[in-house]
């Protein structure tokens, strides 16, 4: 060691021929030592004696704002004929193509025929009568006991029109391999 340091003095006490010396803690370790004490006291008196909100209270806090959103803007599927109307539209037809491959294609298959799904293209349905607002109950509302799962809050809701609007654009298009008809025959 150099002259200008002196030497830690080493502490009386050993194991095993083992020593140590009485160096001092690090400043930047005592620093930080010394402030989470203060933080935590700070802590403390905030949330126990000042009033601060828990997580519980603020979880119930932002769960309120959600349900107020939800009843201020129910979401709709808009009626038969708003569902009709957008049946001629090519550009919604195509969103509800794009969002029926990534989302529906896995059960229904890519053409509608029907896979673990029921067939979508022929006069033979599970649920409702095959009508547009009968498509949008089910995909909102899913059928749980089937297996299909509530679209309602996955799906923004032009794009469960957009999808219902798809289905009911394929009907009677007869794609290949398509499952046996199931259900109660519609016209």
């Amino acid at each position: 060691m150099s002259d200008d340091k002196k030497e830690a003095p080493i502490l009386d006490h050993g194991y095993d021929g083992i020593t140590e010396y009485d160096n001092p803690l690090p400043t930047w370790w005592l620093v930080t030592f010394f402030a989470t004490i203060i933080f935590g006291f700070h802590y403390w008196v905030h949330y126990e004696l000042g009033g601060g909100q828990t997580a519980k209270q603020e979880l119930s806090e932002d769960l309120a704002k959600i349900k107020a959103r939800q009843i201020a803007a129910p979401r709709s599927g808009g009626t038969e004929e708003e569902l009709k109307k957008l049946a001629g539209v090519a550009s919604v037809i195509a969103t509800g193509n794009s969002t029926f491959q990534a989302k529906c294609a896995v059960c229904h298959g890519q053409d509608l025929q029907g896979i673990i799904g029921p067939n979508l293209t022929d006069n033979f349905w599970l649920h409702g009568k095959g009508t547009l607002s009968d498509i949008s109950g089910v995909v909102r509302a899913g059928v749980l006991d089937k297996g299909m799962p509530s679209w309602e809050n996955q799906l923004k809701n032009e794009e469960i029109n957009a999808v219902v609007v798809f289905v009911a654009s394929k009907r009677g298009s007869n794609p290949p391999n398509a499952k046996a008809p199931q259900g109660e025959k519609v016209e």
